[in-house]
Order: structure tokens, then sequence, then C-alpha cells
């Protein structure tokens, strides 16, 4: 399976699907997670990455599992750093003695 190209930030998932869906603010999700306004509103405009703590409270908030939102954060942080990275870096030569 190839990899999504340019994936969504997670918070932009959140702040277009989510929070409209739900009829929330954003302070009122914020609070209904247990996480400052701040913080939420970071992960929302895609300036902050998605905790391990946090994608535990989204489990718990929305259902499923914390596992999808931490997947989510990998493939957008992949995506982002594959894009940037400038690092050639030879293979590694076998350790087998031929």
């Amino acid at each position: 399976m190839g990899r999504m190209y340019n994936p969504p930030h997670p918070g932009e998932m959140l702040k277009e699907d989510v929070l409209p869906a739900l009829s929330l603010t954003v302070t009122e999700a914020a609070e209904q997670l247990g996480v400052s306004r701040v913080a939420f509103s970071r992960v929302i405009n895609g300036r902050a990455a998605i905790s391990a703590e946090l994608a535990i409270r989204l489990a718990q908030w929305l259902g499923g599992n914390a596992e999808t939102w931490l997947r989510a954060q990998l493939q957008y942080d992949l995506w982002h750093a594959e894009q940037k990275s400038t690092v050639k870096v030879k293979p590694a030569k076998s350790m087998v003695a031929a």
C-alpha cells in the first residue's frame, strides 16, 4: 500500500469534521477533553502534534482507538519530513562474512 500524498494534519480533521459534527466550540471540546483551550487550538490549527496522551483522550471521547490518531500524526510527520529531507545515507554493508 502506498503512502498517502500530503496527508492532512489530524488536527485539521478535528477542526473541519469533528467539531462541526458535534456542534462544539474549541473551548467546549477542550473542556470535554480535559486539556487547555490553547493546547487544543494549537493541535487543531496544525501547530502542535497529537501526543500519545491526547490520542488516548480522543479515543475515549470519540470512541475508536488511540492508535488511529497516532498513525494519522505519524503519516503527516513522515510525509513532511521526507519532503524536507536532503540527507543521503549509504546503505549498511552486510556484516556477514562471505
